[in-house]
């Protein structure tokens, strides 16, 4: 059975969800405190994150940075602030959705379930894609063993980075609006909720570029979208 691990300091809240995703047949464990839902999550015992921000202890920006560093998961942010900032922020420090509260309990599922599928459809892509590398100019990308290089220097990217990544280069010098990408590449509606698509070309940029104000693989075409150029 898939497992969920729901760290939000709001009983209420907390005990709705877990009760929602039990009726859709998952598990879910609820962590109440910050410090402790760190410890839970690095675990590896679970399938999905849901992380409140603010938390006793550590925030949720800080639960998903350290969990982003060690382990592909996905993680969904749920939080009463609906700043611009804020989704930034979860999505700088890798997280894979925002979802503002109040929220309705069947979109949260959805969106987990989406995230699960994608998941699950992108890793067993990569069990079953061929050795052989793509290769653009200096940059390698393997999408078997899920590794990147520049100039043979290997790049780190999170799970969706390298999703994006590779689905851009798999299709090179097309465009591709916000909309379009995250459609794709998070397999559902972004429903104006693009500022992820932006936050992770930019952390692709700054991982892969010499000059990140001046891309080289992935550009921007003004009032359209991004294009990957080979």
């Amino acid at each position: 059975m898939t497992r969920i691990l729901i760290v939000e300091d709001d009983p209420y809240i907390a005990e709705l969800q877990k009760d929602y995703f039990a009726l859709h047949g998952y598990e879910a464990e609820i962590c109440h405190d910050g410090d402790a839902g760190l410890s839970l999550a690095l675990s590896g015992n679970y399938d999905l994150l849901i992380l409140d921000i603010q938390l006793p202890g550590i925030n949720g920006f800080e639960i998903c940075k350290t969990v982003r560093e060690r382990l592909d998961v996905p993680i969904l942010i749920v939080s009463a602030k609906n700043e611009e900032l804020d989704k930034i922020r979860g999505f700088g420090f890798g997280a894979d959705d925002f979802v503002t509260k109040p929220f309705s309990p069947n979109e949260l599922v959805a969106r987990a379930k989406a995230h699960l599928a994608r998941y699950e459809r992108f890793k067993s892509g990569l069990k079953s894609s061929p050795e052989e590398s793509l290769r653009i100019r200096e940059l390698t990308i393997n999408p078997s063993s899920h590794r990147v290089f520049v100039h043979d220097r290997e790049v780190f990217l999170t799970a969706k980075e390298f999703e994006v990544l590779v689905f851009m280069a798999t299709h090179p010098n097309r465009v591709f609006s916000k909309d379009q990408l995250f459609e794709n590449i998070w397999g559902m509606d972004s429903n104006g909720d693009i500022a992820t698509v932006t936050v992770h070309i930019s952390r692709i940029r700054e991982k892969l570029e010499a000059d990140p104000s001046n891309p080289q693989f992935i550009e921007t075409v003004w009032g359209a979208g991004y294009r990957f150029t080979v």
